[in-house]
């Protein structure tokens, strides 16, 4: 037999799925709900407590219990890098029409806010083997958060390294203010001769750090996938490697591997 507190979950569970109580809606004060079904406060803070673990509420200190807006999915494939080798090389008005978040979640450039962090960093011991350079070698960090217009979160928490000297011939790839660049990484690399040859991406699940649940505004009980994309030129060489932190309430990851016919 359900406890009280979940036959009062249920109801409010219902009532959201049904539409009854739609994004953003306020419910109403715990006193009151307490007051409608007859139970005790804590139990009703309990049975929200429970809704807002399930990622259904969420709680404004201050202010409320709100039904929670539905996240914009991201759909990630890994054909998704053969796509953007693709266009690495079209002209700048093709590759400046659309972008990778866009081409995940199905939005329109003008759907999305987009922000870029260069920094020059040493090379930590666990890239700098990556990249197959020495510890402390110069790197160009950059950190990428794209998020829907309509939403406060983003899409994912981005941070990608290159070896500086390898891509200085450009200059205009040492400037932030050039993001977005139209084409993505792969149209940069090619910018200073490299083309890439294969993307490994490895990828790892684990619970978030309370920085990364802050700023991805994940649900209590929420995990990050953790992909690492590691891209390597024609040469060999790695030329990027990439850490990406993905909510997993609202990340779908993809794997095709077409098989050699008999």
């Amino acid at each position: 037999m359900a406890v009280a507190y979940e036959r009062i979950a249920d109801e409010l569970r219902t009532a959201i799925r049904a539409g009854r109580l739609g994004p953003g809606d306020r419910l109403p004060a715990e006193t009151r709900l307490a007051e409608r079904f007859g139970r005790s406060v804590p139990t009703v803070r309990e049975a929200l407590r429970a809704l807002q673990d399930e990622g259904l509420l969420e709680k404004r200190h201050g202010v409320g219990n709100f039904v929670r807006r539905r996240r914009t999915r991201a759909r990630r494939t890994n054909l998704r890098h053969q796509w953007e080798k693709d266009r690495a090389r079209a002209p700048l008005e093709r590759r400046a029409q659309t972008g990778a978040t866009e081409h995940d979640t199905g939005l329109h450039v003008d759907d999305l806010v987009f922000r870029a962090r260069y920094r020059e960093v040493a090379a930590p011991a666990a890239v700098a083997e990556v990249l197959g350079v020495p510890e402390g070698t110069v790197l160009l960090e950059r950190s990428y958060r794209t998020r829907c217009a309509a939403e406060h979160a983003p899409f994912s928490l981005v941070t990608s390294y290159l070896v500086h000297d390898v891509i200085a011939g450009n200059p205009a790839l040492l400037d932030e203010r050039n993001e977005p660049w139209p084409g993505g990484s792969q149209s940069q690399l090619h910018s200073v001769g490299i083309e890439v040859d294969r993307v490994e991406e490895h990828v790892t699940a684990r619970p978030p750090a309370p920085e990364e649940a802050d700023e991805l505004e994940l649900p209590p009980g929420t995990s990050v996938l953790v992909l690492r994309k590691v891209s390597y030129a024609t040469d060999g060489r790695v030329v990027d490697v990439s850490d990406v932190i993905l909510p997993g309430d609202r990340t779908e990851l993809v794997f095709t591997t077409p098989l050699e016919r008999w």
